[in-house]
């Protein structure tokens, strides 16, 4: 499975959440709705959820190993920097990387 594309949304509100992504795997499918948080540790990524009926919110879409989470992780963690350092992005504007 490979990453072929990555839009990175950032969030210009103050916050702990820094951007909303979609990604696309192998040309064929789109995840929308990741977010990527500042936590205490650094950023990472929080995959699409809904809040159940007992109040819990749930994933939608996740992946089912380590390995996968990892590369998604890396993946949309490299081009949120990447948007970061263009030079004419604007707030809240979208990019495509």
């Amino acid at each position: 499975m490979q990453i072929t594309d990555v839009r990175v949304r950032k969030i210009t509100k103050e916050g702990k959440m820094k951007a909303v992504v979609s990604i696309t795997l192998d040309d064929v499918f789109v995840v929308h709705d990741i977010k990527v948080i500042e936590g205490d540790k650094g950023l990472f990524i929080a995959m699409p959820s809904k809040k159940a009926a007992d109040g819990e919110f749930r994933d939608i879409a996740h992946p089912i190993n380590s390995g996968t989470r990892d590369m998604i992780q890396k993946t949309i963690l490299d081009a949120y920097e990447e948007v970061l350092k263009q030079p004419d992005f604007e707030e809240g504007e979208g990019a495509l990387v």
